[in-house]
């Protein structure tokens, strides 16, 4: 078996090594259940470092395509069908028939604005408009500039704020392009990543988001076309970038003039901290996406982008081949509900709700010598002992958590779940009790801030 992997290697680098043993696997050349070679034994074979098999064995693993029995080896899991080797798949296969569903990292319905007013409001016929009209509405346009977080070259809406990931992606990406992100990350972004053919680069995180040293770092070992981030209630931990820790990332950046900036700010008005944004130290390098399903509706299927001429003209030139731009109705619809006092309290009052909610099951965790990460936005990022065990023993009290393993690009020093607190309105005490005991005794009490540090990055 060495032989058949070695001889199917023709790039030595990890991500070379776990494509030619998942072409093996796909081909039926590494049967199911086939158990491989040692790391090490490989690594003598192709004359690299047992590093570099380790992280194309990890690829593996989160792919889906091989596995690990302990002491007993790893061994070939078989091809899985397109979708369940997407990280979002693993996502939402974890809640299926539990009746109390804390996986999904959704708003709560309750606390969304109703759009009833808004739809009789604007509900007159009007939006029959030409097929050459604006793509976005000028008095939305208008309202979208007053609430950016730095003057925008160019502001587009497009069908939320994945779709306006992938079309950012489409317009700079290209295969085996180096892309820095946050690590833990968004499941679908990393999933999108992959889709394009990138070579994705995890930088460590703390309570303020990437930590500025380990980017530095990043910077200078890669020539990375993009950094992805999420500058406030990071999901899955709940981290806010502060100004300060923009303004050192930026400086930090100027020694990669080449490299784009794309913002996630994927909580919109229900974060608590304030917008930050790279954009106001590298407007001309910095892409920002503002969604608006999380405070007003998932369902209007809205973001605005931001940044400059050439990204910005390249995705409308793009979406006009396409959908050619988001309905005009829905964004009558979302200036609407930006301009309605009412509204506006309301969204403020739903910020306050998911704080509280957030903060009490937190606090009630720590009553219970759990630390958790969870000070922005609605989801808790909860470290347990071992991923699975944790998640079988929440589902024992019909309990359904989201897996952390997907969240990573390589793997953190400890399983964690996410938890979307923002769907907890009461039963604290009972919830962190259940919670509690999936977690481990080595993790209680700790105070450990920094939230992703792999090894060899401090």
């Amino acid at each position: 078996m060495l032989t058949l992997i070695t001889g199917a290697v023709q790039d030595r680098s990890a991500r070379g090594i776990a494509a030619a043993v998942s072409r093996l696997i796909t081909s039926g050349r590494l049967p199911a259940g086939a158990r491989l070679p040692t790391v090490r034994t490989v690594a003598g074979g192709l004359g690299v470092s047992p590093t570099t098999v380790s992280e194309a064995w990890r690829n593996l693993i989160l792919a889906g395509a091989i596995q690990t029995r302990g002491r007993s080896g790893t061994f070939v899991s078989g091809p899985l069908p397109p979708r369940a080797r997407l990280r979002y798949a693993q996502l939402s296969g974890a809640r299926i028939g539990l009746p109390r569903d804390l996986s999904t990292g959704v708003p709560d319905p309750l606390l969304l604005p109703s759009l009833d007013v808004a739809l009789r409001r604007i509900g007159d016929g009007r939006w029959a408009g030409s097929y050459l009209d604006p793509p976005v509405l000028p008095g939305l346009d208008e309202v979208l500039r007053q609430r950016w977080p730095y003057p925008p070259e160019r502001l587009t809406v497009v069908d939320g704020a994945m779709d306006a990931l992938d079309r950012v992606t489409g317009a700079v990406l290209r295969y085996g392009d180096h892309v820095l992100v946050e690590n833990p990350a968004f499941p679908p972004l990393l999933d999108l990543l992959q889709a394009v053919g990138a070579t994705v680069v995890g930088v460590p995180m703390d309570a303020s988001g990437i930590v500025p040293d380990a980017l530095l770092r990043a910077v200078r070992g890669y020539r990375a076309v993009a950094l992805f981030l999420q500058p406030r209630a990071h999901n899955p931990t709940g981290a806010s970038m502060d100004e300060s820790r923009a303004a050192l990332l930026a400086n930090v950046l100027l020694e990669a003039p080449h490299l784009l900036v794309v913002e996630d700010d994927h909580a919109g008005d229900i974060a608590t901290a304030p917008p930050v944004s790279l954009g106001r130290y590298l407007p001309d390098r910095t892409v920002h996406v503002a969604s608006f399903s999380k405070s007003h509706g998932p369902d209007l299927r809205l973001a605005a982008v931001g940044g400059p001429a050439h990204v910005l003209d390249a995705v409308a030139d793009r979406r006009l081949l396409g959908p050619g731009w988001s309905s005009r109705l829905l964004q009558g619809v979302l200036l609407d509900l930006l301009t309605d006092p009412d509204v506006t309290a309301q969204v403020a009052a739903a910020r306050e709700a998911y704080a509280y909610r957030r903060a009490a099951l937190s606090a009630a965790l720590a009553e219970r010598g759990v630390t958790t990460e969870a000070t922005d936005g609605i989801n808790l990022w909860l470290p347990v002992p071992d991923q699975q065990n944790a998640m079988v023993a929440l589902a024992a009290h019909g309990i359904a958590a989201a897996p952390g393993a997907p969240f990573c690009v390589t793997p953190l020093p400890g399983d964690h779940l996410r938890i979307t607190a923002g769907l907890v309105a009461d039963g604290y005490g009972e919830l962190a009790d259940v919670l509690a005991a999936a977690t481990s005794e080595t993790t209680r009490g700790s105070g450990r801030r920094d939230l992703a540090h792999p090894p060899g990055w401090r």
